[in-house]
């Protein structure tokens, strides 16, 4: 497990593509379990360890999650996600390049628990939850691009579902209309960035979830995200 940032009330973990953040019914071991027992051997913790689900991330996602390490930032940082106060940013890698290099995406999403799918609509629906996100082309090569994303809903799937209705699916993501999988399961998508403020001190927390090292197509991508992290820190320094 890789610790991105610790304090005494949240702790943020770079996910591995592949784990689950919360039990299911596959019966898998959960990431919070794993954090639970990190930090229960990591301070010699005896009984039981609080550790609290703040967002997820899919399966095949990695990158950036927050888990709260006390239940005042639980329901703090809860109350945050659920207000938009939590700045998310993505990183998505597609086959197709996107018409507009930067465009403002929204709609309706449905969700249906028996495919575990999500779809979108452009007008409301029964059931249908509004969607927005704002995408940013960053870089490309013969066979691949890369998009930076701002996500201001978290509805299930909603980045791949909303790429992939302009045509720009993610590569490796099956469900949602590439043609390919990734070797490894995962999808190339990426929690990169959250940035906010700390739920108990006020302080600015902004943390970057590293690429994997072991990914050939990401790294290749890594001089345009040192770039990216550069130019997105002198627009805060200004």
């Amino acid at each position: 497990m890789e610790v991105i940032y610790e304090d005494n009330h949240i702790i943020i973990v770079n996910k591995a593509p592949g784990e689950i953040v919360q039990g299911d019914k596959t019966g898998d071991t959960p990431l919070v379990d794993i954090v639970k027992d990190w930090i229960k051997e990591k301070y010699s913790k005896p009984g039981n360890v609080f550790c609290g689900v703040v967002h997820r991330l899919d399966r095949p996602v990695g990158g950036v999650v927050v888990f709260a390490k006390t239940s005042k930032a639980l329901a703090r940082m809860n109350e945050m996600f659920r207000l938009g106060k939590v700045e998310k940013t993505y990183l998505a890698i597609t086959r197709n390049r996107p018409v507009k290099d930067t465009q403002r995406l929204t709609g309706y999403l449905t969700s249906v628990e028996r495919t575990n799918k999500s779809y979108l609509s452009p007008t409301p629906r029964d059931g249908a939850k509004p969607v927005a996100l704002s995408y940013r082309y960053i870089a490309g090569s013969d066979r691949y691009h890369l998009l930076e994303i701002h996500l201001e809903t978290g509805r299930k799937h909603q980045i791949r579902v909303q790429l992939s209705a302009m045509g720009c699916p993610v590569k490796g993501d099956l469900k949602y209309g590439d043609k390919r999988s990734n070797p490894d399961g995962s999808i190339s998508l990426r929690a990169h960035r959250v940035r906010f403020e700390h739920p108990v001190s006020g302080k600015l927390i902004d943390v970057t979830a590293p690429l994997p090292a072991g990914d050939s197509l990401w790294q290749a991508f890594s001089p345009a995200v040192a770039k990216l992290q550069d130019e997105e820190r002198e627009s805060h320094e200004d």
